[in-house]
């Protein structure tokens, strides 16, 4: 890859014909239309938060370089920014009056009302700028060496820039779009940031039916011109869910509904059961992991682990011992209860505590409480055995 060093560009040649799509978070043009400031690959514009895209300005305004820009050069007339675009979108955002500083006296100041030697100091500000020539693969692979510093590309960011092209253009039109209607909605059952990719990575996630298969769909469909499956298929997970349940818990955004989706849907469920159930669990003291309701519920009630129940607390299995114990040794009989019942060997065993489980008399999953009296001393074999009869 062939590169050269150009030390003579300023701040007001970058601006010069400045565009910023404000829907989609990011700068498109620069240098009179000459420069595409976030081509395909690139991620979507993350300084606008009051701090960063300041702190450009206030580097300008002390004089202070901005560090090296990365050019590429896909024709003879034409530049990408390959490096940079968060900086050289946050310049030209400010001098398009899109946010402002506070000046010496805490006063807010948009470019169009700072003093005039100010304004000159931003726009006749030099950067230094690296123009680089390659091939598709060297320049995206320069392109993710030189992303490592700073606040790394993300997995998605990354396979947005090795498969670009026009279904990764419409992807993160749809998807990483802050603007879209949509993303209240879809928040209840996605977490993570529009901007950052996630939930285009979710969408995909799901259609491809895994995490892991994320790029060879990409790559598969690269160079369509719709994201038609992805829309439909996205639309049906998050329909699915929102018809199940009624009620919208914080605990919801971030489930696999992908993969519970794929597993459930075509199950036929009592929706007043199963709202009732939601509630009734939600406000279950004993349920330790709530994130874990939807899927124990969608699965029949039928793992458990899936909730974390509270188990018994380590006084409460020493008191239950105690007693069990005192009482077997009375009736010379087992202080297992089960092993009471069982064979002749196990009958008048007495079991130490480390070899006994605590579990619920009545089970947890038919009322029963994680309360002392609700407590027994199981050997392990058959506490293990008992499982939820």
């Amino acid at each position: 890859m062939k590169t050269e060093l150009i030390p003579t560009y300023t701040i007001r040649d970058i601006s010069e014909g400045f565009e910023y799509n404000a829907l989609e978070g990011k700068g498109l043009y620069g240098l009179a239309g000459k420069l595409t400031i976030q081509p395909e690959y690139q991620r979507n514009y993350i300084y606008a938060d009051g701090k960063r895209d300041v702190a450009v300005i206030m580097s300008l305004l002390k004089g202070y370089p901005l560090g090296l820009f990365y050019f590429n050069k896909p024709t003879k007339d034409t530049l990408e920014v390959l490096d940079g675009q968060q900086r050289i979108t946050s310049f030209g955002r400010f001098i398009t009056d899109k946010f402002a500083i506070k000046d010496e006296n805490g006063m807010e100041q948009y470019f169009s009302g700072l003093a005039k030697d100010k304004q000159e100091i931003v726009l006749n500000s030099t950067i230094l700028v690296y123009e680089c020539e390659g091939t598709e693969t060297e320049i995206k692979e320069w392109f993710k060496t030189i992303n490592t510093a700073g606040i790394p590309l993300n997995d998605q960011e990354l396979l947005n820039a090795v498969y670009s092209g026009p279904f990764t253009t419409k992807g993160r039109a749809e998807f990483s779009n802050s603007q879209n209607a949509n993303v209240a909605k879809w928040g209840a059952y996605v977490n993570g940031a529009v901007i950052r990719q996630d939930y285009w990575e979710r969408a995909l996630e799901w259609v491809s039916k895994g995490k892991g298969n994320i790029a060879g769909y990409m790559s598969m469909h690269r160079y369509d011109d719709n994201i038609r499956e992805v829309k439909e298929y996205f639309n049906n997970v998050i329909d699915w869910a929102s018809s199940l349940f009624k009620d919208v818990e914080k605990e919801m955004s971030g489930l696999e509904w992908g993969r519970l989706y794929e597993t459930y849907h075509s199950k036929k469920y009592d929706l007043n059961e199963l709202n009732a159930d939601v509630q009734a669990l939600y406000g279950d003291g004993y349920v330790k992991n709530r994130r874990g309701i939807w899927e124990y519920l969608l699965g029949g009630k039928s793992d458990m682990n899936l909730l974390d129940v509270r188990v018994f607390d380590e006084p409460t299995k020493k008191a239950t011992y105690v007693r069990q114990t005192k009482e077997a040794t009375r009736t010379g009989t087992s202080n297992c209860s089960l092993c009471r019942e069982g064979h002749q060997s196990s009958k008048t065993k007495i079991w130490r505590i480390d070899e006994m489980d605590a579990d619920h008399v009545t089970p947890w999953s038919k009322k029963g409480s994680t309360s002392p009296e609700n407590c027994q001393m199981l050997c392990k074999t058959h506490n293990r055995a008992k499982g939820n009869r």
